[in-house]
């Protein structure tokens, strides 16, 4: 009221509407009141003010009945930490845990949420009467911040029945003021409420029909005579393994007829996982997710099932903190031929040396006999032959991997006049044998022989006729 009922202090746009506001009370019947005001963050001498005027000191702003809580009692006895750590010797001294003054770009490099908000502080100028406009007689009451989101925070709290907050001055006379916050806000009406409630679901709806326009209402179908096939799988555990820290390195082969996008990853890693002892057992979790889409293309449709299914073959790994490297089992793992979901578990074996250096060498230094191609584990798709023989390949049975796989196929029919024929011949002979096949067959071809004619003589109709002719079909 001092500082704005001057013009000439008025530089800013808010700083002029002070003055009409405060030319309007002086032109009724004045202030109410000449004790309570308020200070907003957007005056332009709110900033000059000394923080600790608006602040809530520890011993101003109290309860009748107020008392340390248990979270008090607890950290009373904590001793402060250091804000500096030191190396060992002590003499370089790192960065401060806490930044008492970040900068902008300090705050943007650590992600702190920080929303903008507006604040106002209610003031109170409890000097004795005849010395008001002291600003040493200056306390804060109640401060009330709101974000764009509607979010309104008031500190302290409303009093809700409790009793009333004590402000205590600084003086001689140690005054005590007694303030109660209260939330006299108008109830909402049940008409509003339902109005309300009406135009949040109005809100949703719109909101679910913006994005059923985004997705749309068609599925993503693939070209017709192609099979889909995706998985989402994961490689839950290993167990049984000789040593610990376990990975795996695994891939995906495709026989013949099947092929993947181009961006398709056909390979993986997993991390090293500690195994964890179970009962007798060790067992590693991975939970490694993995994802593979691979498609089936047939030049014509036949009703034998797909021979071949895509084949994951894995390998399990091993190594130590010493860099000992050692191969732990071979397996491989078929498609699941239905869909669904699967949950399978593989056993592996490895290739074994024998002999006692093999074996020394393992322990040691690590390493082991391997594979050159994975694929041997079954046999290889690039193998033309009639046998695969083993003969005097030594082996050993090692542990198991389980999969959880989900599994997704999406396929277009392809019609053929070939196959059709086939069908119907078969189901001719399934109805009365072959002495009524023929009279069947040209009752069938009639049909579609007329069936044609009629599709001719409509595609050689004006549109207009065709549009007219259907709609008053479809009204009839």
């Amino acid at each position: 009221m001092e500082l704005f009922q001057n013009e000439s202090a008025c530089q800013t746009p808010l700083d002029r509407q002070y003055l009409t506001e405060i030319r309007a009370l002086n032109k009724a019947k004045g202030r109410r009141n000449h004790r309570i005001f308020t200070y907003t963050d957007h005056d332009r001498f709110t900033s000059c003010l000394p923080i600790q005027q608006l602040q809530y000191p520890t011993d101003l702003l109290t309860t009748t009945k107020s008392g340390p809580t248990f979270l008090a009692e607890r950290m009373a006895s904590v001793r402060n930490r250091r804000q500096e750590r030191r190396t060992l010797d002590s003499s370089i001294p790192k960065s401060k845990i806490v930044i008492w003054e970040p900068t902008e770009e300090f705050v943007k490099n650590s992600h702190v949420v920080n929303n903008a908000m507006q604040t106002m502080h209610i003031m109170a100028d409890l000097a004795p009467p005849g010395r008001l406009g002291q600003k040493e007689n200056e306390y804060l009451l109640l401060t009330i911040k709101t974000d764009g989101s509607g979010t309104v925070i008031v500190k302290p709290d409303f009093n809700k029945g409790k009793e009333p907050y004590r402000v205590v001055t600084v003086g001689e006379k140690r005054e005590v003021w007694r303030l109660n916050v209260e939330n006299v806000c108008t109830a909402m009406q049940p008409e509003e409420k339902e109005r309300e409630q009406n135009m949040y679901k109005d809100l949703y709806v719109r909101h679910k029909e913006y994005l059923n326009s985004l997705v749309g209402q068609d599925f993503e179908m693939p070209p017709l005579g192609i099979l889909r096939y995706m998985m989402n799988g994961e490689i839950v555990s290993a167990k049984g393994f000789e040593y610990d820290n376990l990975y795996i390195h695994f891939f995906m082969e495709l026989p013949n007829n099947w092929s993947s996008l181009p961006f398709q990853s056909h390979s993986g890693v997993t991390q090293t996982c500690r195994a964890k002892t179970l009962g007798k057992e060790n067992v590693a979790f991975f939970s490694y997710p993995f994802s593979f889409e691979a498609f089936y293309m047939s030049e014509k449709e036949s009703e034998e099932p797909i021979l071949q299914w895509p084949v994951i073959y894995f390998k399990v790994l091993s190594l130590d903190s010493w860099q000992r490297y050692r191969t732990e089992g071979y397996g491989y793992l078929l498609f699941p031929a239905m869909p669904g979901k699967h949950t399978i578990t593989c056993h592996t074996w490895r290739p074994l040396q024998t002999g006692t250096v093999s074996s020394l060498r393992r322990f040691f230094i690590g390493g082991s006999p391997e594979l050159e191609d994975p694929s041997y584990v079954r046999i290889p798709g690039t193998f033309k032959g009639e046998r695969l023989s083993r003969f005097g390949f030594c082996t050993e049975t090692t542990g198991s991997v389980t999969f959880n796989l989900h599994c997704l196929q999406q396929a277009r029919a392809f019609v053929d006049a070939t196959v059709m024929k086939k069908r119907r011949q078969k189901v001719l002979e399934q109805l009365g044998g072959f002495s009524q096949q023929g009279a069947v067959c040209t009752i069938l071809e009639a049909f579609q022989r007329a069936r044609k004619k009629m599709q001719d003589a409509r595609e050689g109709l004006p549109r207009d006729l065709v549009n007219t002719t259907s709609h008053s079909h479809v009204e009839s």
